[in-house]
């Protein structure tokens, strides 16, 4: 389905003196301090991050799936769904496609849809941590790191058909996250699975065109846990410095171990120009994949502080990342979800925009720890909605999103479309 722009006028319209009110508050008191709002409020508006198109569908445990209908059955669907969520928030303007859940029969079709979306394609995603049916080789094992070579040339294969499919839609780049390790002790060779694993990276990495990107994803645990291949940043690091110049590493914020200092790691990263895109979403616990910002959004925003500490550094050579959502829950609406998602990664971004550089590095040279922390904390509490809504607002979109997607029953309005069976495809 399509929005009528008339309908988010009509929306706005409804509540625009509130916000014209607050945002007037908001904008006169940082005026005071000598912040350019239309500034502001333009690169907040400039902010993109791409949808994963396996978010898009109900997200599930091993326990259970709990649907709630009208979900995306094809790649058409899919990014129309993302589309939909770009008209009203005029902030995801870019789709991640997961092969081979998302292989598209027709290519000029899919990017003719795209192109009158207003959509653009994000990095591709291989998958070699499931078997596909018909699949002559399993990667119970390993696949990148399998002691057979034989089903290491079978995920480098796969590897280079995704990067295919990502040139022919017109992608820049490549993820890979490995399931690979083992879940007893002896029962892997660490150091040759690692070595097994550079080399078919190294494969890879040379089918990649030119003004292309890969990024090393990490995870510590899971599904494996006693040991995973690239359990850690370093190991990425490691991995991308040996690859070349055009691999990256890629941070999940749910790939870190409890109390992670996840801004220090982006810091150095950044510091080494090798942070090549985010994955945002939340957790409690691990890699709890909940809505961003739902659990911890302090820390979003201690990550977003060193993340424009770094963009905004003119002597910074470290390319702009690759910003993504990668979040899923099975009791929330996924539409609903990735809304909010994005309205807590464009929070943390704006408050991180309000930090006051100079007068926090003079509080660090002189040792001031209160003010340091009177200075990040001061931002944090300020409500910058107002300013995000502006932004909207100047893009023609909806004031609030979530409240114009819930009054306009676009959920009854799929589900009407497309049944109370139609899953999207993936896990």
């Amino acid at each position: 389905m399509k929005i009528n722009p008339q309908h988010i006028n009509e929306f706005n319209e409804k509540h625009i003196g509130i916000h014209r009110h607050q945002f007037d508050f908001l904008a006169d008191t940082l005026q005071k301090n000598d912040i350019d709002v239309n500034r502001l409020v333009e690169k907040i508006g400039n902010f993109q991050i791409a949808i994963p198109s396996w978010a898009l569908g109900t997200g599930g445990t091993r326990f259970g799936r709990f649907p709630g209908g009208g979900e995306p059955a094809s790649l058409e669907q899919k990014l129309e769904d993302v589309g939909l969520l770009h008209a009203l928030n005029r902030s995801c303007g870019a789709i991640s496609l997961h092969i081979p859940w998302d292989v598209p029969e027709n290519i000029d079709n899919i990017k003719g849809l795209a192109s009158e979306l207003d959509l653009k394609f994000d990095a591709v995603n291989s998958n070699t941590f499931q078997d596909q049916p018909g699949q002559k080789l399993s990667y119970k094992f390993g696949s990148l790191c399998h002691t057979d070579k034989a089903v290491r040339q079978l995920a480098i294969d796969h590897n280079k058909e995704v990067i295919q499919y990502g040139k022919d839609l017109g992608s820049k780049a490549i993820t890979v996250w490995l399931s690979d390790g083992s879940n007893f002790p002896g029962q892997q060779n660490l150091r040759k699975a690692l070595s097994r694993t550079l080399d078919s990276l190294k494969d890879i990495y040379s089918a990649l065109p030119e003004d292309w990107k890969m990024f090393v994803e990490y995870k510590p645990f899971e599904p494996n846990f006693y040991s995973t291949v690239i359990p850690d940043w370093g190991t990425s690091h490691l991995l991308a410095s040996k690859l070349g110049n055009k691999a990256f590493c890629l941070v999940d914020l749910g790939h870190h171990l409890p109390n992670t200092n996840i801004e220090q790691i982006v810091a150095t990263l950044m510091m080494e120009e090798k942070l090549g895109g985010f994955h945002f979403n939340d957790s409690k616990y691990s890699d709890d994949d909940l809505t961003v910002g739902s659990i911890k959004p302090y820390q979003l925003f201690l990550i977003f502080n060193e993340l424009v500490e770094g963009m905004e550094d003119k002597f910074s050579k470290n390319p702009e990342p690759a910003w993504m959502i990668d979040a899923s829950h099975n009791v929330k609406d996924p539409l609903e979800d990735l809304l909010q998602s994005v309205e807590a990664i464009k929070i943390a971004y704006a408050q991180a925009l309000l930090v006051d550089r100079a007068a926090m590095e003079d509080a660090r040279e002189k040792n001031d720890v209160v003010l340091a922390q009177e200075i990040l904390q001061g931002v944090f509490r300020t409500d910058v909605r107002p300013l995000i809504m502006q932004s909207r607002l100047k893009d023609h979109a909806a004031l609030d999103p979530l409240s114009f997607f819930r009054d306009y029953k676009i959920r009854e309005k799929l589900i009407n479309e497309r049944g109370m069976d139609s899953y999207a495809t993936g896990l």
